[in-house]
């Protein structure tokens, strides 16, 4: 017993730590001590009808991912979920798309941002209507809310592309497009709420002394001139009071003056655009909830179900574990036994001209010698 701890290190170890690379996948570190005897011959309880299981399964790609499927990645194999194939997800030579299932969290999110989608794309819809004077009264909110149909337009465009990134996410089941698409949903949040608080403060807070200013101040001739044309009214209190001459605003016109029909018009205006932005805020919250919550669950996978790639198996890895299994083999059962396990492993495994063999035969007459001497000490 005393000859193994004198015999200098196998040279095994030596042409291992030689062979760990790049090419080498990782997960040769954390092999078992102990191999499976199914490794060596494929009997009744690995065998299912119709499938030969001697020879192991190659590509990588989703299929390889299924419950008892284990495969072996080709060179140069990249196919993450069907996004690095053509153009319609397939790869040459075999199918990569199973049979669609969605999940609860998949379909949370699809039901969201279908209710994003609507209410962006109506709003947008309104605010271009708007800028392009298609309603009667569109050229007074032109004018006498400038700001806030500014502000309501950016939001609907922010919650339209954001939208957008969700359906990206939710059909590609990618999640780095649905993790901007939940950061997103925060700024088309925050963007929503403002033109409804300025429009509320706007209305609640001295109406008519905001309506006084603005006329006087901030219209100008061609904004009053504006306001004039679509309610029919000249000047502010009468033609006599800040009125912009025209055709049907003069000294004699028989106009009334437009602050009653403006004032009028803005609180009906302003209490309309309030309360929909306002409603619409519960909606937001429940679909930024949903992104929190279900973004990163959009499948039951972790990750792209892609196992990385350092710790793919590989031929040179096989070699590696081959080369292991080999010192342990010869090790216990000596080198005649050690030889013939090998031969059938390669036989089972379809791969007779493995990178191995020169390093096995190595292995075997350094540490067969010593276990054969253990042996026939042992005898005597």
């Amino acid at each position: 017993m005393s000859h193994n701890d004198s015999t200098p290190p196998s040279p095994v170890r030596q042409e291992t730590t030689t062979l760990i690379s790049k090419d080498i996948s990782l997960s040769v570190n954390y092999l078992p001590s102990k191999f499976s005897s199914g490794l060596l011959s494929p009997g009744a309880r690995r065998r299912k009808p119709k499938v030969d299981l001697s020879v192991p399964k190659r590509g990588g790609g989703r299929e390889a991912f299924k419950s008892n499927e284990p495969r072996m990645p080709d060179e140069g194999d990249e196919d993450y979920d069907g996004i690095t194939g053509d153009w319609f997800g397939r790869k040459e030579g075999g199918r990569t798309h199973p049979r669609m299932r969605w999940n609860k969290f998949k379909w949370t999110l699809f039901v969201a941002n279908v209710f994003l989608s609507v209410y962006a794309l109506a709003g947008l819809i309104s605010c271009l209507l708007t800028w392009f004077d298609v309603f009667e009264h569109a050229d007074i909110v032109r004018v006498g809310n400038r700001t806030e149909l500014i502000l309501s337009t950016v939001a609907a465009a922010a919650a339209t592309i954001t939208s957008v990134f969700g359906w990206a996410g939710i059909l590609l089941n990618n999640r780095s497009f649905l993790a901007y698409y939940t950061f997103f949903l925060w700024i088309c949040f925050a963007l929503l709420v403002t033109p409804g608080y300025l429009t509320y403060k706007q209305r609640t807070f001295n109406l008519e002394g905001k309506i006084n200013s603005q006329w006087s101040r901030n219209l100008g001739a061609a904004g009053r001139l504006r306001i004039q044309n679509r309610l029919h009214c000249c000047g502010y209190y009468s033609p006599f009071v800040e009125a912009t001459v025209s055709q049907t605003c003069y000294a004699r016109s028989v106009l009334p003056g437009c602050k009653a029909a403006y004032l009028q018009f803005e609180r009906r205006v302003l209490e309309v655009w309030y309360t929909i932005v306002f409603s619409l805020v519960p909606l937001q919250i429940l679909i930024i909830l949903a992104g929190l919550l279900c973004s990163n669950h959009v499948t039951y996978r972790f990750g792209k179900g892609m196992m990385p790639k350092a710790y793919r198996l590989s031929l040179n890895s096989m070699a590696v574990i081959m080369d292991n299994y080999a010192s342990q083999l010869a090790e216990q059962y000596g080198l005649d036994v050690a030889s013939d396990i090998l031969a059938r492993s390669r036989s089972n495994l379809g791969q007779d001209s493995l990178a191995y063999t020169p390093q096995t035969a190595s292995v075997s007459s350094g540490s067969g010698g010593g276990v054969g001497r253990t042996h026939e000490g042992m005898g005597m």
